[in-house]
């Protein structure tokens, strides 16, 4: 990140401002659909938390099958389109939640942890707000994916603004750096691997192509061998007794 560059807080502020422009169909959707199966999975007649919800479109999902859903994040703007929704939310930082220990059975962080430098403090907070038994979903940037190769390839995205996606920190974590962060009293207990085949998201401007990747992601997101290359992987762990 340049001298010149906004803070994290005021890169997702200008993001809210078209952050939803792609998200609700095509390839934006899948990606989404395929982490709101894990939520759903988890999240179902529980206590759920979100960590960096943005503007609530995960959210609104989980608190439709949840008991009870709150969202965290840093950005005055992605929060007031989460308020619209009608959405508990709260604003803070991930390495300091304003909410009690235990609240919570299910805690899951999508696209928000590869841009947490202190990443175990990230973790250790998650794992302090969920109870003995919960689980937390957890999405990586993975290097070992296409997605990174696109990225390295790519250059940087414009995001608002004179605003791109080089502008905030991001790190790539393989299975094993990912589990490294982990605190004690949290077992890895399955992965999901999210965009594994798929090269870039503009097949979906084909006709019946983008339709024919999303059908391989779902068969492939949760085989062994395959699942450890997606482009978005999500650890799911679970705190012991």
């Amino acid at each position: 990140m340049s001298a010149a560059a906004p803070t994290t807080q005021t890169y997702y502020d200008r993001f809210s401002r078209t952050y939803e422009d792609h998200r609700h169909h095509g390839y934006h959707r899948m990606i989404d659909s395929l982490e709101l199966d894990l939520i759903r999975r988890f999240g179902r007649g529980r206590d759920v938390f979100e960590a960096g919800c943005g503007t609530g479109l995960l959210l609104k999902e989980a608190a439709a099958v949840a008991r009870r859903a709150v969202g965290l994040d840093l950005s005055r703007g992605m929060l007031g389109q989460a308020r619209k929704r009608g959405l508990q939310v709260v604003q803070g930082s991930i390495t300091d939640v304003p909410l009690p220990s235990e609240s919570f059975d299910l805690a899951y962080s999508m696209k928000v942890l590869a841009h947490i430098p202190p990443i175990e403090a990230a973790l250790a907070e998650l794992c302090r707000l969920i109870r003995p038994g919960g689980h937390l979903l957890l999405e990586f940037y993975n290097p070992w994916s296409l997605r990174y190769l696109a990225k390295r390839w790519g250059g940087p995205a414009p995001i608002a603004d004179g605003t791109t996606d080089h502008d905030v920190f991001t790190r790539y974590d393989t299975l094993e750096k990912a589990r490294s962060y982990l605190p004690a009293g949290m077992n890895v207990t399955g992965i999901r691997g999210v965009r594994i085949v798929t090269p870039t998201s503009k097949l979906w401007a084909v006709p019946g192509l983008g339709s024919l990747f999303e059908r391989v992601e779902r068969a492939v997101c949760d085989v062994p061998g395959l699942r450890r290359f997606g482009g978005f992987m999500i650890v799911i762990a679970q705190k012991t007794e």
